[in-house]
């Protein structure tokens, strides 16, 4: 498979040779001298410092003529957040670390390619770009506010729209396996949840007005993770109590930013904050119980647990559509019945 290499460390390129090699093509360029013309197919793989506005300006300019490469593979360390947050946030469809990893996602992404030609061929849709936009926008918010910078609601409405719009061309299942390929952690979290909540909507008749505040609320929510210390969000286990303790205050935290930026409304103020609330009362931040959880909350509390369970976790598998429901199933008094019913088909169709 044919890999272009762009970096903006000429050291870099016999490294990515010696992983390589010779099982790929390597086509290296420097950023800079970068001839987009010469990047015609293959895989695009970027080892850049994303912490230097140059090479970060210098890959806007190239990744804008290369809108439509499907698969943009940078090479960052995960425990740099904020460049993996850059990243998502100028186009990446993956982010990896280590050589192994990089070899790994290779096959993957040579696997699907060869899948979708095929596909291609039988006369089946390629996946759509709507994906990668949305991804960029959610590491263009992570990014925004860590530097406590605001971000913009049309961005977040935007991403959303294009959620809503691959989904109700493409359906569900395509949505969330292009998903789970291409992304993982917090931005795979929240495209999920996304999406799910979108065909939530969708399955049980929402009118357009309705589909788009509930997938905005979803869009939107877990923004508070963005302030999150890293060696808690990003802990490939399971996180101790104290740990754990520390992760709960994130839909105060994204109420907070989204509330002082005052132009949020307040269904969806309602969602960041309340979305781990339970109609028994035990949920948090502030342990609501059933009168005082909104229609919006109850939807999007279902989709967010549906979510958690069916993506992959460092400590764990991903369950199966029909595992994960059955863990809906069992939460009697906590989740809306009647919802989780309604849930089944989208469960299992997923």
């Amino acid at each position: 498979m044919l890999v272009h290499f762009l970096t903006d460390e000429p050291t870099k390129i016999p490294a990515i040779r010696a992983i390589l090699g010779p099982e790929h093509d390597i086509a290296a360029q420097v950023l800079g001298t970068v001839s987009t013309s010469a990047i015609s197919h293959g895989v695009l793989m970027i080892d850049a410092d994303l912490r230097k506005p140059a090479p970060v300006e210098q890959l806007k300019i190239v990744l804008g003529d290369l809108r439509d490469v499907s698969d943009k593979l940078f090479v960052v360390q995960k425990h740099l957040h904020h460049m993996v947050a850059q990243a998502f946030a100028l186009g990446a469809t993956s982010v990896v670390s280590r050589p192994k990893e990089i070899v790994t996602k290779l096959a993957e992404i040579e696997v699907a390619q060869k899948a979708a030609q095929a596909a291609a061929q039988a006369g089946s849709a390629n996946a759509s770009p709507e994906m990668t936009h949305s991804a960029a926008v959610f590491g263009s918010m992570f990014t925004a506010i860590r530097d406590g910078r605001p971000f913009k609601l049309a961005d977040a409405e935007a991403a959303t729209s294009e959620i809503i719009n691959g989904i109700e061309r493409n359906g569900l299942s395509p949505w969330l396996n292009d998903v789970r390929r291409y992304h993982e952690g917090t931005f795979q979290h929240c495209l999920l949840v996304t999406g799910i909540a979108v065909g939530f909507a969708m399955a049980i008749k929402f009118s357009a007005a309705d589909i788009k505040r509930l997938g905005l609320a979803a869009t939107l929510h877990d923004i508070g993770k963005a302030r999150i210390p890293l060696q808690i969000l990003d802990k490939p286990g399971r996180l101790d109590p104290d740990e754990e303790k520390v992760m709960r205050t994130h839909p105060v935290i994204g109420y907070d930013i989204l509330k002082a930026q005052q132009e949020f409304s307040e269904e969806i103020l309602d969602g960041v904050r309340h979305h781990h609330e339970y109609l028994d009362g035990t949920g948090y931040p502030d342990g609501l119980s059933a009168p005082q959880i909104s229609d919006l909350v109850r939807l999007l509390t279902i989709s967010d647990i549906y979510a958690a369970l069916i993506e992959a976790r460092p400590y764990r598998a991903p369950m199966t559509g029909p595992a994960a429901y059955k863990i809906l199933e069992g939460m009697q008094g906590k989740l809306e019945g009647s919802l989780v019913k309604a849930f089944r088909k989208v469960a299992l169709a997923a």
